[in-house]
């Protein structure tokens, strides 16, 4: 899908409110984010929380359908979407994907990396070296690269934030999920170098970590769980929903966050103090 028209009636300016209460920009430019895995769950989520936030928005997924149907929400909410398929994993589709965005819809001043894949649950001496390294190569080379190309752009204008999807298996073991975890742990590890590299600019860098959330991965995850004998396990609210995560992700996108750097934070409805 190629960029879709702005809608009437939305002026875009500055000072436009954030569902975290703060502004996704301060100035007279259109602010401009990139989602990848914007196809579905909190990818899709988000995109649509910024769109009503008064961003136009680009999303990045492998899968053209659904990726597509992202952007029709956006542009329902009145902002302008670009759809890109794209592989995370790939540099050169990524630095394609991050120059498309900047020469249709403008510099890319919020940026969600947010790609990541599942893999199986199985026990460590048994997991696949070949799942393993699709792991790597997704939710760890992925988010490198997001950060490396789209900071290439941010540094030189000084300012722009950074939300990483990591998960809490970022901080934390879970039985049969070897790859998940190694990779979400290297999620909140970039996160913290990255947000080192751009200290005393204007720009941040931050991750999320969601609990069990209501997405297609999760669904996959507890089936193979139930079948090798694993415990759902949920917190005190139970799952939440992608919202719930796109909420915190447009507050830390905001300027009610400016202080806000290298952090990472847990949304989780208390499963890892349990």
């Amino acid at each position: 899908m190629g960029l879709l028209p702005r809608s009437q009636g939305h002026s875009g300016g500055p000072g436009v409110a954030s569902a975290g209460g703060g502004r996704l920009l301060a100035g007279e430019v259109v602010s401009v984010a990139l989602v990848t895995g914007g196809g579905g769950g909190i990818g899709r989520a988000t995109a649509v929380a910024l769109a009503r936030d008064g961003a136009d928005v680009a999303i990045a997924d492998l899968d053209s359908s659904l990726g597509e149907e992202t952007a029709r929400l956006v542009e329902a909410a009145g902002r302008r979407a670009l759809f890109l398929r794209t592989d995370v994993a790939d540099g050169a589709q990524v630095a394609a994907c991050v120059d498309r965005v900047e020469r249709q819809l403008g510099p890319i001043t919020a940026f969600v990396n947010n790609a990541g894949i599942e893999g199986v649950v199985a026990p460590i001496h048994l997991y696949p070296d070949d799942v393993f390294d699709r792991l790597l190569q997704v939710n760890t080379k992925g988010v490198f690269l997001g950060l490396k190309h789209v900071l290439a752009r941010m540094i030189p204008r000084g300012a722009g934030a950074v939300v990483n999807t990591a998960s809490t298996s970022s901080i934390r073991g879970r039985a049969g999920l070897a790859g998940y975890v190694a990779t979400k742990h290297a999620v909140l590890g970039l996160t913290r170098v990255a947000a080192l590299d751009v200290a005393g600019t204007a720009i941040r860098v931050n991750a999320v970590l969601p609990g069990p959330v209501e997405t297609r991965m999760i669904e996959s995850l507890d089936e193979q769980a139930r079948r090798s004998g694993g415990i759902r396990r949920a917190g005190a609210a139970g799952y939440g929903k992608p919202e719930d995560i796109a909420d915190v992700i447009a507050f830390l996108l905001s300027d009610k966050a400016k202080h806000v750097n290298g952090a990472a934070w847990t949304v989780d409805s208390g499963t890892t103090i349990a």
